[in-house]
């Protein structure tokens, strides 16, 4: 009997510390986000209440290269990606698990500068994304900075 598996993350939330870009024995380099959600439920007094919940995301490659450069604590951003079940020991022999979560892709959704008009774009024009993919893509200086690894 054929099973197929969904791992599928989407979020939308803001930026609680800036990235920490590091890069890998590989060669390769991740980008380390940790993101906010907020979720509203009613509480027992019949009001309803915001509750936050913290994500921790890797991005891989240019990808994580261009969130580090470009977003900072505080910034709203979309990512798209996979859940990724780990388990180490602590030096105390302890076990520990988590699920984090690895962005295929990510999308800047505030500007650069302050908070004005500006939607997150190098143009003003319209939602930046970056790709885990667009590693192999050659690095292309646009006008205004950004390199041809963000995709509008």
């Amino acid at each position: 009997m054929s099973y197929s598996n969904i791992n599928r993350v989407v979020l939308v939330g803001r930026l609680t510390a800036d990235p920490e870009l590091r890069a890998l024995p590989s060669g390769s380099n991740v980008c380390a986000l940790r993101i906010a959600c907020n979720t509203t439920r009613k509480n027992s007094d019949g009001d309803y209440a915001e509750k936050p919940n913290f994500f921790n995301v890797s991005v891989f490659g240019l990808a994580g290269e261009s969130v580090h450069r470009y977003m900072s604590r505080g910034r709203r951003v979309a990512v798209d990606g996979r859940l990724d079940w780990r388990e180490w020991e602590t030096a105390e022999g302890t076990k520990r698990q988590a699920v984090d979560i690895v962005a295929e892709s990510v999308q800047f959704l505030d500007g650069r500068g302050d908070h004005g008009d500006s939607d997150g774009s190098p143009d003003g024009q319209g939602t930046s994304q970056v790709d885990e993919n667009d590693e192999e893509r050659e690095l292309v200086g646009v006008g205004s900075g950004i390199q041809d690894d963000l995709v509008f």
